[in-house]
């Protein structure tokens, strides 16, 4: 799969923050990250295991 085929997606409690976005994308053994604001800038790839940490450090 080509990074360019990623379909995108942005939480629905994302609404009414300024744009301050994260988009994420799935990939078979990963999870896209990228800023809204920028779509053609920088992405991360993680793991979904590191994802899932990274989520859960944002939590607490």
């Amino acid at each position: 799969m080509d990074i360019s085929d990623l379909v995108w997606r942005k939480s629905t409690r994302s609404s009414g923050n300024g744009g301050a976005c994260v988009e994420i994308a799935h990939l078979p053994q990963a999870i896209a990250t990228r800023d809204s604001k920028s779509p053609d800038g920088p992405r991360i790839l993680l793991a979904r295991d590191e994802f899932a940490a990274l989520v859960t450090t944002l939590k607490h």
